[in-house]
């Protein structure tokens, strides 16, 4: 078999592991296109996925390794043997990364293996990112065996990606501006948006623009997403709470839980689902709605703030994100844990009805005003009247 060139890339994607192997084999030993294919010219052929030999009939068991610590890629030893590749020449581009050999089940493999903090010293191409994952890049090569002034055996050049979503559950320790309700904050190289709006009804299609005023008993309409990377993290709202004040963990002030542990508080609280608008719950996408009746403080001011604290979870863990509402044991509201993030929205004013005083003021005073006006000016006219007739008599004595 004459080899022009090898060159293996492999990606692991979600779990998934796609393997691409390019190298020149006898046409006439083509024979299985499950492991080799031809050419358009039918002169050469490849071998397919992860196989090597005359024959391509071997499998060299590639494997990528993605961890949350480390990237490895092994290989069965007697690939790189019949690629007259020995061991103590295969690296990283940083030749210092030299790859091992390990026994596993009775089986040797040649590996390389490095922990994240090691990517960029051993020459790891620069991060890939996105708003929803990181690449990690690497080849592990073989340096040209040389006899005399000539080189024969190629050159074997494994490239390899691990492709790693964001699938940590995280915090968001940010506050956020009152009726923009919008953040960007930075986790580990992710920016990650989320939004809390309230809305005018239960359609969700119109979003007050500056402080609402809503009356009591009336349906106080929540929405908490999740807005780029948009569809990606699970999220869950573990506590809201109304308070008198704009801070979140003020102690002044009345407060009023209506969330604890993900689950109602308040009895006039409903999840709503996002697409029907039916019944709907906490924890099962990447939006959350919910509602409640308006109502105030015995206290003043009149008006409140609303709270609640976000965490995101990994896209397929709707386990674990959604809370067990028939059996928890409730607590105070976490106001300030810092390990979760909290979204504050205010204020929300209380549209309070005329008070009765007013008509009663207006019934009384304004009769009473009219019968002082009135004997204002009798008392003028009686005091003109006697001074009228005093001067009527003096002309008459004279």
């Amino acid at each position: 078999m004459i080899l022009i060139g090898l060159k293996l890339s492999v990606v692991l994607l979600l779990g998934f592991t796609r393997h691409h192997v390019e190298g020149v084999c006898s046409v006439e030993h083509c024979t299985n296109p499950t492991n080799c294919v031809l050419s358009k010219d039918q002169r050469s052929c490849k071998c397919t996925t992860g196989y090597y030999s005359d024959l391509c009939d071997k499998n060299a068991h590639i494997r990528v390794m993605c961890s949350r610590d480390y990237i490895a890629i092994r290989a069965i030893e007697d690939f790189f043997m019949y690629h007259n590749v020995p061991l103590e020449s295969l690296h990283l581009p940083n030749k210092s990364c030299r790859a091992q050999r390990e026994v596993i089940d009775g089986v040797s493999y040649y590996m390389s293996r490095i922990s994240k903090d090691q990517y960029l010293t051993c020459g790891g191409k620069p991060l890939e990112k996105n708003l929803t994952h990181i690449s990690y890049s690497l080849s592990l090569l073989s340096d040209p065996q040389v006899v005399g002034n000539i080189i024969r055996e190629p050159v074997i050049k494994l490239e390899y990606t691990c492709v790693s979503p964001y699938i940590r559950r995280v915090s968001l320790p940010f506050p956020v501006v009152p009726f923009s309700t919008e953040t960007v904050m930075r986790v580990d190289d992710l920016d990650a948006t989320i939004k809390m709006m309230l809305y005018t009804d239960h359609s969700y299609t119109k979003a007050y623009s500056s402080a609402p005023t809503i009356e009591l008993r009336d349906k106080v309409y929540v929405e908490v997403t999740v807005t780029e990377p948009a569809d990606f993290f699970l999220l869950q709202i573990n506590e809201c709470w109304a308070t008198q004040s704009p801070q979140a963990n003020a102690t002044e002030g009345l407060v009023h839980a209506l969330l604890l542990n993900g689950c109602a508080n308040d009895q006039t609280v409903s999840f709503l689902n996002v697409s029907a608008g039916q019944s709907g719950r906490n924890g099962g996408s990447s939006t959350i709605r919910y509602s409640f009746d308006m109502f105030r403080f015995t206290a003043e001011p009149h008006e409140l703030y609303l709270h609640c604290t976000v965490q995101l979870c990994e896209p397929d863990d709707h386990k674990s994100c959604t809370p067990n509402c028939n059996s928890i044991s409730k607590r105070e509201a976490v106001r300030a844990d810092p390990t979760q993030g909290v979204l504050s929205y205010g204020p929300i004013r209380i549209e309070m009805p005329d008070s009765p005083q007013s008509s009663i003021l207006t019934s009384v005073l304004l009769p009473v005003a009219a019968v002082w006006t009135v004997g204002f000016f009798l008392i003028i006219l009686i005091t003109v009247a006697k001074a009228r007739s005093r001067r009527l008599a003096q002309m008459a004595k004279h």
